[in-house]
């Protein structure tokens, strides 16, 4: 694991957004944003790259606002 101090912000950025995402969706009731939650607070694990880390989450984040109808 890489714990340079632009992948700890990383994590804790993403945790976060995760975390939020994961409390809206289960108050909701709305699936989406329950799974893109709980995959934007565990995907840091296993990702090593910083660059590789910031892009996996704006993708995923981005994804939290762009539903598909």
């Amino acid at each position: 694991m890489n714990f340079t101090p632009a992948s700890i912000f990383a994590q804790i950025l993403f945790g976060a957004v995760g975390l939020a995402a994961f409390v809206y969706g289960k108050k909701q009731v709305v699936l989406r944003p329950l799974v893109l939650g709980v995959i934007l607070m565990v995907y840091p694990f296993f990702i090593a790259e910083s660059w590789l880390l910031y892009l996996i989450g704006v993708i995923l984040t981005l994804a939290l606002f762009f539903p598909r109808q």
